[in-house]
This record gives C-alpha cells, sequence and structure tokens, in this order.
C-alpha cells in the first residue's frame, strides 16, 4: 500500500468516525448538543484535524443525512421485497418508512428538517437522496393509478408518511392507532 493510499485510508476513516459520533451525540442528546468542539473531545482528535473534513456542523449534518438516506432505501427495499402482493409491499413500505423515522430520529431530521446543504428535487441532488426516492417509486410507482404519475403520487404518498411519522413523533397522534393511520393511507391513496 502506498503512503498516499494509506492517507487516504485514514481520511476516509476518521471521516467515518466523525460522521458516527456526531449521529450518536444527536441520537442520545438531540442536534443541539452536536458541537464541533465536542466532536472534537469525542474523536479525540482537535478541532482543526474536524475542519480538515468538514466546514462545519452544516456538513455533517449532510453527511450524515446521506448516509441515513442510503439505509432508509435499503429499509424499504428489504421490507417490500420480502412482501407478497401489491397492497402488501405498499403496506410493507409505509411501515418500514416509519418504523426509520421512529427508530432515527435525528438521522430522520438530517435528511428531512435539517439544513445540511443538500439540494433536493434538483440536477445536483446527491444521489443517496436520488435513490431513497428511487426505492419509495419502485413500489408506489404501480400504485398511482391510470393518469396519475408515479413521481407526483410518491411525493404524496411519501408526504401523508412524513406527516405521519412527524406528527407521531411530536407526541400528537395517539399511537395506538398506528397500524389503522398505514391502512387508511394505503387504502385511501394507492390504486391497487
Amino acid at each position: 500500500m502506498s503512503v498516499q493510499e494509506r492517507k487516504q485510508r485514514e481520511q476516509a476513516d476518521r471521516e467515518r468516525l466523525i460522521v458516527a459520533t456526531a449521529r450518536e451525540l444527536a441520537e442520545q442528546q438531540g442536534w443541539d448538543a452536536v458541537t464541533t468542539r465536542r466532536l472534537a473531545e469525542r474523536i479525540e482528535y482537535s478541532q482543526p484535524v474536524l475542519y480538515s473534513h468538514f466546514r462545519g456542523k452544516r456538513e455533517i449534518i449532510g453527511a450524515v443525512a446521506l448516509e441515513g438516506a442510503s439505509e432508509l432505501a435499503a429499509a424499504v427495499r428489504a421490507a417490500t421485497s420480502a412482501a407478497d402482493g401489491p397492497r402488501a409491499r405498499v403496506t410493507a413500505l409505509a411501515r418500514a418508512y416509519l418504523d426509520f423515522a421512529a427508530r432515527n430520529p435525528a438521522v430522520y431530521d438530517a435528511i428531512f428538517q435539517l439544513d445540511g446543504g443538500l439540494a433536493f428535487a434538483e440536477e445536483e441532488t446527491p444521489e443517496p437522496l436520488k435513490d431513497a426516492f428511487a426505492a419509495l417509486m419502485e413500489t408506489l410507482g404501480e400504485a398511482a393509478g391510470n393518469g396519475v404519475h408515479p413521481g407526483l403520487f410518491t411525493e404524496v404518498f411519501w408526504a401523508a408518511l412524513h406527516g405521519l411519522a412527524t406528527l407521531s413523533r411530536a407526541g400528537r397522534l395517539p399511537p395506538e392507532l398506528a397500524e389503522q393511520r398505514v391502512a387508511l393511507v394505503v387504502d385511501r391513496l394507492a390504486v391497487l
């Protein structure tokens, strides 16, 4: 291994450590607790080393968001591939999405609520975000119905799931009705 390859590997390892530590701290204490000073202390590197990888908290949030989007896409694909039939796939997608949001609140916020400096729904949208949307559309496209653009339907279904995830996390919806909400969204929106 060349010196250059070793340095690149070490740099990538430090970046993964920074992102993992930021994510862990955010999941435990919220994003307000994630500061470059606290991250530097936790990873036992100086703040200048941290800044040599990320220009600040915004870029770290963006890195967490990209990692989380890849995980969300994988969770949705795993859930839908195990389901039998269109209705079961859409229901599995909804459950996987809501479960991801509930299990990873800080990551979910990084993807959808916080400013990580990422472009959405644009040409320069990073590939992990495009892939997360594609994972939704792979299943939801078949549930759009005649004459409805699959991308538009996916946006509307996604918005419904995002609303459920956000309101549930805020304690605005009774948890005992979660399954009925999923069934209602699937029954009312999906044409199966």
